[in-house]
């Protein structure tokens, strides 16, 4: 090995025990798998090379689920922030073994499906605000933000979402096949969809059902068109760059699935969920499970809901209160 392939393997190291994998694959050894290794060494390598900051790019963050039995509302809160301080901690942590450290940018893709998962506009600007100001106020000075209003500033927000459709597009047919045939489309499709048919069946479910369940899985493939679409524009603006993905991927994939905070869930996301502090950290859950948790309170920042703790505990930080 050349010295540039040592540091590119050590920097790998380093982000490997933090992956996501399909279940089924979970048996797979990420520091002796070379199939899992290859596609994101030589991205890395080629960066050493440079001397540039290792660019890690993570499509995600797109705005709180609509559904509040997941959630605690439409802003960022502990669990972005968890999940927020964790990124930038691995970006310091590659540091120690490459000085010019990295970089994770964070394509924020909830623009490109809000039409799709029942976020409003608004909430998604109002998020994406927020992620900002959470960033600037953590001093999570190895982060960066992208999004779809990057891309088409000055356009209406569904005017982006056709332009996008009209260049990035996919075929749909195609996809079905895909899916049809099983493997990492399949389990994506079944991911989605179950979030989709949770996300709709909060407290101001409308809608029978089965007509939610036809619902779900006809959005679910236009989901995956947009995340197809939005994964060719990232490639586009970014090429060098690691791919991240929050979803589990299978070894061997060209993008490296990547766990922001503990759950027992395997899907479950910051912006799915709710953060739960035990045992010294955090775990995310579904609000209405930490709400059946006789042991945890929940704590407010700013007057708004922002994490659970455990009853009797104090919160990690001074401007978080203890509800009563």
């Amino acid at each position: 090995m050349t010295g540039h392939d040592e540091v590119a393997s050590d920097v790998l190291d380093i982000v490997l025990p933090f992956r996501r994998m399909i279940s089924a694959e979970r048996q797979c050894d990420p520091f002796t798998c070379a199939a899992c290794r290859a596609p994101h060494l030589s991205r890395i390598r080629e960066q050493i090379r440079e001397g540039t900051p290792v660019c890690f790019v993570l499509p995600g963050f797109p705005g709180k689920s609509p559904n509040l039995d997941k959630v605690l509302g439409p802003v960022p809160d502990r669990a972005e922030e968890v999940a927020l301080a964790f990124l930038d901690g691995l970006c310091r942590k590659v540091a120690s073994v490459y000085p010019p450290g990295a970089r994770i940018v964070i394509c924020s893709d909830g623009r490109v499906f809000g039409d799709q998962v029942g976020i409003p506009d608004e909430d998604i600007t109002l998020y994406q605000a927020e992620l900002r100001s959470m960033i600037s106020r953590l001093g999570a000075g190895h982060l960066d933000l992208f999004n779809l209003d990057n891309l088409y500033g000055g356009m209406s927000h569904d005017d982006m979402r056709r332009r996008l459709d009209d260049k990035y597009g996919g075929d749909l047919a195609r996809l079905r096949a895909d899916v049809a045939g099983g493997g990492p489309e399949l389990a994506l499709y079944r991911g989605i969809t179950r979030f989709l048919f949770e996300d709709a069946g909060g407290p101001t479910r409308a809608q029978g059902r089965a007509a939610l369940q036809r619902d779900c899985r006809r959005r679910a493939y236009q989901v995956i068109l947009r995340s197809h679409a939005w994964s060719a524009v990232v490639g586009d603006v970014f090429p060098y760059a690691v791919r991240l993905s929050i979803h589990p991927q299978p070894c061997g994939s060209a993008k490296l699935g990547i766990r922001l905070v503990e759950a027992e869930d395997n899907w479950l996301t910051p912006w799915h969920g709710v953060a739960v502090s035990r045992n010294g950290g955090y775990t995310l859950m579904k609000r209405v499970e930490a709400e059946k948790d006789h042991d945890t309170r929940l704590c407010f920042r700013s007057a708004r809901p922002y994490e659970y703790v455990l009853a009797g505990r104090e919160p990690h930080a001074s401007d978080v209160e203890v509800s009563r």
